[in-house]
């Protein structure tokens, strides 16, 4: 099957890779040059621009969008024009669902579907494959149907659910049509909130591994600071690495996060590369503002959320305030942490 891509980043370029692979046929566009440049050499078709793009896809025309969910409006926009009736565009990135609602919509008036589809994966997608959350109409997303099969990752990669029955759904495949616009992105958005509260439990946990040593720290003796009262308790030095290590092997807490995680801590135990500062990309708000609607109660979730804003320094001001508060009311001064 033919396929457009646009967006040739970190995920772009590596499901156009594993298209390629399996014969389907891709033409590629991206603001740079050269990465459509470095695809080319490995067999798929490069495009200048989006008209030529547009131009060198045969109707009716798939066209994939991976690229950050800022930018999706604006290609669009530049796009539907040179599209004909019957065309499929395909949202791939990270968008809010409700924005796919308004967007299938607008390009429904020029005869045109829209697909959202959830895609996680990462940088490993292209040997592992990659999971996919998809929503539409029956009719584009049945025609697609090649190459979701061929991006994910195939029921090989995990044993079937014992009394699950074979063939039920496209589930275990690693790919689901999940309802109309939206629930694709709508099922990703709570995948990513999911995901920050998996993260914050591992980090967190770990953390109180690492300084399991604070027994053997000369404490500060300081009016302001709590002393520890059982030094003797806590006078472990942890190989954290490895106790990553062996939660992989056996453990209820196994996942691929945790492998991840446990190479992390092999390749830099201190991780002395990275300064701590969390990114969000927008899933996690997302995911808040739907159980607030429902009155679904997300504590864990949110908390996760909140020490992402935390970890960038948003914060700041209202430690510095509550430091202030003790001053006012007690004179109380602030005091250096241990570490």
């Amino acid at each position: 099957m033919q396929l457009g891509m646009i967006g040739l980043g970190r995920m772009g370029a590596n499901m156009v890779r594993r298209l390629e692979k399996a014969g389907h046929q891709c033409v590629v566009y991206d603001v740079s040059p050269e990465s459509v440049q470095a695809l080319e050499k490995e067999g798929a078709a490069g495009s200048t621009s989006l008209e030529d793009f547009a131009q060198k896809l045969s109707t009716p025309r798939a066209v994939w969008m991976m690229v950050p969910a800022a930018l999706v409006d604006d290609i669009i926009g530049q796009l539907s024009p040179l599209l004909t009736r019957d065309d499929i565009l395909i949202d791939g990135g990270n968008s809010y669902y409700v924005d796919d609602i308004r967007r299938a919509k607008e390009v429904a008036s020029q005869g045109i579907h829209y697909v959202d589809v959830g895609t996680s994966g990462g940088v490993f997608g292209l040997d592992r494959g990659y999971c996919l959350m998809i929503g539409g109409d029956d009719g584009p997303v049945q025609h697609l149907d090649p190459v979701f099969s061929t991006l994910a990752p195939g029921i090989g990669t995990a044993s079937r659910t014992p009394e699950r029955e074979e063939g039920s759904s496209t589930a275990e495949e690693g790919y689901l049509h999940c309802g109309q616009n939206g629930a694709g992105h709508f099922v990703k958005m709570v995948h990513n909130g999911i995901e920050y509260g998996i993260m914050a439990a591992y980090a967190e946990g770990l953390n109180i591994l690492h300084e399991a040593n604070i027994g053997k720290k000369q404490p500060e003796i300081s009016a302001e600071i709590t002393p520890l009262r059982d030094p003797q308790y806590y006078q472990y030095d942890l190989p954290v690495s490895e106790v990553a290590e062996v939660w992989r092997r056996g453990s209820v807490i196994a996942s691929w996060l945790l492998d991840l995680t446990a190479h992390a801590l092999l390749k830099d135990p201190d991780l002395s590369k990275f300064g701590g500062q969390v990114s969000d990309s927008g899933e996690g708000r997302w995911t808040l503002h739907a159980a607030i609607d429902e009155g679904v109660p997300v504590p864990v979730l949110s908390t996760a959320l909140y020490e992402r804003f935390s970890s960038r320094g948003n914060a700041e001001f209202a430690n510095r305030l509550l430091s202030a508060m003790r001053f006012e009311f007690g004179g109380h001064l602030e005091q250096r942490t241990i570490s």
